[in-house]
């Protein structure tokens, strides 16, 4: 609405990948469905227990700090974050607050406050039938990376690309799976609504379980703002839900402040100085780093790839290597160009059609069902004239299902174009003969009438006839 100034910062988390939890060795696994098997006394919070600092969740956070262009702590500890939950089991959450791991960075275009590393709380399960709640502790004590942003962003969309870089980034560097659906990145959403020069009220927007789902919240909570400011109501600083089926946000707690937490050092974990531990500088953890999002984007830019096409490629890490694999047997711009257009939807057609799980999402696609070679010698195929486009996704397909090579199906099929104008010069006076209206059609000036007996070629040979072979036969006869 004109005249009003939305500013909104996140605070993503996102579970890290290792083997075990964060302060103890009790293991890290997502996927397991039966409650509290993943627990040990350091996790549970027994009397007289220690944590110990799992390095490789370091390495990680500072893996996705060198990326954005942060700076890596020097000096780093971890502190206790009071406050009393039945999923917390310390009464506290170990975390990190005036020493995080990384400062500043940016991503997407928006600059990044910090990011450090907290251990996860424990799962709560509501059973509305019996009013009672449970809790699983196979989730206290897992890794868990925040990311703070500054608040810079302007609208939901502007959000939206932030985010989704962001799980790019981190599946890329393998520090997360960041599946949002099983919990594994949550992003919450700080959103002010100001008519002047100066900050809003911020009101903090939780539950966003998608990012169509964050974007629409931001939206809805920018709206709300706006028509409390027009009638005159104060803005409360608090925690809202957001519901997707009312789609709208609801109230649900006062917004604590960082002092209502009584943040201190942990006493029983160690001072880190980064510098003095072995592949934690930002020398090392540089020389680490795999090609970058962007920097992939922008390389498959530069072939000339459409930016829906290279977006795909970026996405998805297995069409990724994929089709840098064909790119690389290839070598041709105009053969890696017909490549990319066979793999986006031909492809990609294939494979949705043959999974029964949802891949709408590029993300989902985990196998490619040809080998690089084999469909980089069809795209040679087709880049020859060899056989037809037709052809070729026939060709694709048989490839997909049966595994065999695409010369090997081309001869059994008899899908070669051929282009022996004595063996197509029958054919020809055939489809002249049966076609005699449409032959004075062209000749009285319908360009469309040449195609048509064209495409009757095509259709007599099954698709084996080279089209610009019939196209200049047909010509000479009908001249």
């Amino acid at each position: 609405m004109k005249g009003y100034t939305p500013t909104i910062g996140l605070e993503i988390h996102a579970e890290l990948k290792t083997h075990t939890k964060m302060f103890c060795d009790s293991k890290n696994d997502s996927d397991e469905e039966r409650a509290n098997v993943n627990i040990c006394p350091v996790c549970m919070a027994h009397p007289g227990t220690l944590p110990v600092i799992n390095k490789n969740a370091v390495h990680h956070v500072l893996k996705v700090g060198t990326a954005v262009g942060g700076i890596l702590a020097d000096y780093t500890e971890f502190d206790r974050k009071n406050y009393f939950y039945p999923d917390i089991p310390k009464g506290y959450q170990i975390s990190q607050y005036e020493y995080p791991l990384v400062e500043g960075g940016e991503l997407e275009g928006v600059k990044i406050t910090r990011i450090h590393l907290e251990e996860d709380t424990a799962r709560s399960l509501h059973d509305e039938k019996t009013d009672t709640t449970l809790i699983d502790f196979n989730r206290a004590g897992v890794p868990l990376m925040e990311l703070v942003t500054e608040p810079v962003i302007e609208n939901a969309e502007m959000a939206g690309k932030f985010a989704r870089e962001l799980q790019i980034l981190l599946r890329r560097l393998e520090v997360s799976d960041a599946n949002m659906e099983k919990g594994e990145m949550r992003v919450e959403a700080n959103v002010s609504v100001s008519n002047d020069t100066t900050l809003g009220t911020k009101v903090e927007i939780k539950n966003l379980n998608s990012f169509r789902a964050m974007e629409r919240a931001v939206d809805f909570e920018i709206k709300r703002q706006i028509n409390l400011i027009e009638e005159g109501k104060e803005i409360v600083q608090e925690t809202r839900g957001w519901d997707d089926t009312t789609q709208q946000t609801f109230a649900q707690r006062k917004k604590e402040g960082s002092a209502d937490y009584r943040y201190f050092p942990d006493p029983d974990l160690p001072k880190l100085h980064l510098s003095e531990i072995q592949g934690c500088t930002s020398d090392d953890i540089s020389l680490q780093l795999p090609e970058l999002p962007w920097d992939q984007r922008n390389r498959y830019m530069a072939l000339g790839i459409k930016s829906e096409d290279a977006e795909m490629y970026v996405q998805n890490q297995a069409l990724g290597a994929f089709f840098d694999s064909v790119t690389d047997l290839l070598g041709d711009t105009e053969k890696i160009l017909l490549s990319s257009n066979y793999i986006a939807t031909d492809l990609i057609k294939i494979i949705r059609d043959s999974d029964k799980r949802d891949t709408e999402n590029i993300a989902e696609i985990t196998e490619i069902p040809v080998v690089a070679e084999d469909f980089a010698t069809l795209i040679r195929m087709l880049s020859d004239g060899q056989i037809s486009s037709r052809a070729g996704k026939d060709i694709l397909l048989s490839m997909a299902k049966t595994g065999k090579n695409p010369i090997e199906i081309a001869e059994s099929g008899g899908l070669f174009q051929t282009s022996d104008e004595g063996e197509l010069a029958g054919i020809i006076d055939e489809i002249l003969s049966v076609n005699e209206a449409v032959v004075l059609d062209f000749k009285s000036g319908k360009e469309s009438a040449l195609q048509f007996l064209i495409g009757q070629g095509m259709k007599m040979t099954k698709g084996s006839a080279n089209p610009e072979t019939l196209r200049s036969l047909l010509l000479k006869k009908l001249q």
